[in-house]
């Protein structure tokens, strides 16, 4: 379990075909050498587990199916990520509750600069409308945010100048594509209301 405040932008040291199907990532941050084998780290809000660490760099494997859901199969070498490492029981809750699970990709269709800070414009497919709210919460590449805006399959995010320089946000351009996972308690409303026929209130 995450909370969506990232602790640090990291760098992929190695990206590399594993079995032909998945991918190996090795990743260069300050903390690698205080991990421990089997460790839960978000990267860019997709949960990984750490299967070998140095003194630099920690190690971890995404499966197809990460693959299919996440933006990691178009990470290379040299890559700016973000990373969570996973709350403990003594952290503070300072963004939302979230899982690591990434529920789609979405893309960035515009950046705006404004005064003091920026605004995002993300589209999502349309199946997933029911899932987000107006000054609800959503995870962006691992970043709790809230949403400012919706306009049916898409969102406006507003990115405050700290956020923009410590997580990769500010590597992205439009037509990127970003991981997004939809608040987990809403979720489950949204399945609840289907199973007893109310697609809505």
């Amino acid at each position: 379990m995450f909370t969506g405040i990232i602790q640090e932008v990291g760098t992929v040291k190695k990206a590399e075909s594993l079995n032909e199907g998945g991918m190996q990532f090795e990743v260069e941050c300050s903390f690698a050498s205080t991990c421990h084998l089997d460790e839960s780290i978000a990267i860019n809000g997709a949960c990984h587990t750490v299967t070998a660490f140095t003194d630099r760099t920690f190690t971890v494997q995404s499966v197809e199916e990460t693959l299919r859901k996440t933006t990691m199969g178009a990470l290379n070498t040299g890559s700016k990520i973000n990373l969570e490492r996973s709350m403990t029981l003594q952290s503070g809750i300072e963004g939302h509750l979230v899982q690591g699970h990434v529920d789609i990709t979405g893309t960035i269709t515009s950046i705006e600069k404004e005064k003091t800070g920026w605004l995002i414009e993300v589209e999502f497919p349309s199946e997933f409308e029911n899932m987000i709210v107006g000054r609800g919460s959503i995870t962006m590449e691992g970043i709790s945010l809230t949403i400012a805006r919706e306009h049916g399959n898409s969102f406006v995010v507003a990115i405050i100048p700290y956020t923009w320089e410590h997580t990769n946000l500010k590597e992205k351009t439009v037509g990127d594509q970003v991981n997004l996972e939809f608040d987990v308690i809403g979720k489950y409303v949204v399945k609840y209301l289907s199973s007893i026929g109310r697609d809505s209130l």
